[in-house]
């Protein structure tokens, strides 16, 4: 595994967890607004020691729940299952944060039971996509088959779409709406500009702007939050 940094606590990215944040490298995607644009075009070696990392997991047990695995993408690395299972093994929950484009490696995971909360990006309408993703062509299908998946078959999860204004309208939230249809969670978050983004001037949408998205996609998931 390519492991790019380590949070050793966090209180906030797993529900109802006490969890430590392993990040991987490498993205297929060149989301413009991405916060982690060092993790995703960055396939060098890790700064991360595998063994290290599972030395911690050891030290740590009876004083953390789960371990979140971020990125960059993390089902583009090509051990990740074993990775995902080793950990499990620990006796670790684990939550995933996807893109979902890689839906054969998520059904893997899926079925063996090896994931107990999903958190996957909805980038934006399909006509918008691959714009927002950053790449000139995507298989929609592809985010389609992982939305469904994990619909069906994680035990928790959410969607979420990071709102920027330069590439978000109303009309896409109904775009999305129709993607996201029936969904448990859908989290709207809005961009911030912090540095180290992989595109500049970019802006965040307005508190009004998200207040109506928020309302447009009520209609069709059962709870939209604004984070």
């Amino acid at each position: 595994m390519l492991l790019k940094g380590l949070n050793k606590l966090t209180l906030l990215d797993f529900p109802d967890k006490i969890a430590c944040i392993v990040f991987t490298g490498g993205c297929d995607f060149r989301c413009p607004f991405c916060q982690n644009a060092a993790l995703v075009t960055d396939f060098d070696d890790g700064m991360v020691d595998e063994e290290e990392f599972f030395a911690f997991l050891k030290a740590r047990k009876n004083r953390l729940d789960g371990v979140v695995l971020t990125g960059g993408e993390p089902l583009l690395q090509p051990d990740v299952v074993p990775f995902i299972y080793r950990i499990r093994e620990e006796g670790y929950s684990v939550k995933l944060d996807t893109n979902g484009y890689h839906p054969d490696k998520l059904k893997t995971l899926l079925d063996a039971g090896a994931l107990d909360y999903v958190a996957m990006d909805i980038k934006n309408s399909p006509e918008k996509y691959a714009e927002t993703a950053g790449i000139k062509e995507l298989d929609f299908s592809r985010i389609l088959r992982s939305k469904d998946m994990i619909m069906s078959l994680a035990p928790d999860y959410e969607f979420r779409t990071t709102v920027v204004k330069e590439f978000h309208t109303a009309s896409d939230f109904y775009g999305i709406g129709s993607v996201v249809k029936g969904a448990g969670k859908h989290y709207l978050q809005r961009f911030r500009d912090e540095g180290g983004n992989i595109a500049g001037g970019l802006t965040p949408p307005s508190e009004q702007e998200l207040n109506e998205y928020a309302s447009i996609l009520s209609d069709f998931v059962e709870s939209v939050q604004i984070r």
